[in-house]
């Protein structure tokens, strides 16, 4: 979610989404993947092919699209890995480079670099730190701090540790522990009304206390009823309460945070959305409308 002075104005993309019913589905998402294992899938083949792509008279680019964007994660690592046999060879660069060695890194070593470089950005990325501790499944978190800690000789949490501070310190420590509720499929009521009553009544050092165990411990389903009961009893948003209350990183971490609880799909089409802003051309572009592509909608 952007953030902005004042209210927050919803992007197009959540005004499309929010009225295509499957915004607050997220079932429904999950059919909607474009890359799928290929079945005539031939590691020896697809590794050739891309070798033939790069040792020709000139990098045949539109192949090296064609075989990685056609290809399931679990097949792209066997791919990577015979190819490496064979050759040492770079043959791109730019924004087409960064999109073939994502795809054939594996998701937790990916995440571990994507981590690594946002707590040592100078700028703080503090949304991508956000997104990798808050939207993994707790093996896929445990996983992608267990290749951290191997890449890098060094615990995650002693990086978000040394380079962070205050409540946004608080808040990706408690993320990284993985401790949050899970859902048992019963309401509980007075935990809710509590909730509400403890993000009102909390002010100064206070806050700190109070939100970032409600923000980082309570399961998505309660935190969107305290969200909703927030509203009602208070007559603004929380998101609202969060820009008049926090600033800075901690703000910014917040709003992402209530993002990815309210609705995590929404979250990722307009971090996609904010993406495409900038003009996207030539083969980075075939490549971005491959994985794109919707046939199975």
């Amino acid at each position: 979610m952007s953030v902005t002075g004042g209210k927050m104005a919803p992007s197009l993309t959540q005004e499309i989404l929010s009225h295509l019913g499957l915004a607050s589905k997220t079932a429904a998402w999950g059919t909607l993947g474009t890359l799928r294992t290929f079945l005539n899938f031939s590691v020896d083949k697809d590794a050739q092919r891309l070798l033939r792509a790069i040792t020709g008279q000139g990098v045949d680019r539109s192949a090296i699209v064609d075989v990685l964007t056609n290809r399931s994660r679990e097949q792209r690592q066997l791919i990577s890995r015979n190819f490496q046999e064979r050759t040492q060879q770079a043959a791109l660069s730019g924004n087409l480079e960064r999109i073939v060695m994502a795809l054939l890194q594996p998701t937790a070593q990916f995440d571990a670099q994507e981590l690594r470089t946002a707590l040592k950005a100078s700028d703080s990325a503090v949304d991508v730190a956000i997104e990798i501790l808050a939207t993994r499944t707790p093996p896929q978190l445990q996983e992608c701090l267990a290749v951290y800690k191997h890449n890098f000789q060094v615990e995650a949490v002693d990086d978000i540790t040394s380079e962070t501070s205050g409540i946004l310190q608080d808040l990706l420590l408690a993320l990284a522990k993985g401790g949050r509720d899970s859902y048992s499929g019963i309401i509980d009521y007075n935990l809710a009304e509590q909730d509400v009553q403890a993000l009102q009544r909390a002010e100064g050092p206070s806050r700190e206390e109070t939100w970032v165990p409600v923000f980082t411990q309570r399961n998505p389903e309660h935190l969107i009823r305290v969200f909703d009961q927030y509203q009602r009893s208070t007559g603004q948003e929380l998101e609202e309460a969060v820009q008049n209350r926090f600033h800075g990183d901690a703000q910014v971490a917040l709003l992402g945070l209530a993002s990815v609880i309210k609705n995590t799909p929404l979250y990722f089409a307009d971090k996609l959305h904010q993406a495409l802003q900038d003009a996207v051309k030539g083969d980075c572009q075939s490549a971005l409308l491959a994985l794109c592509r919707a046939e199975d909608m």
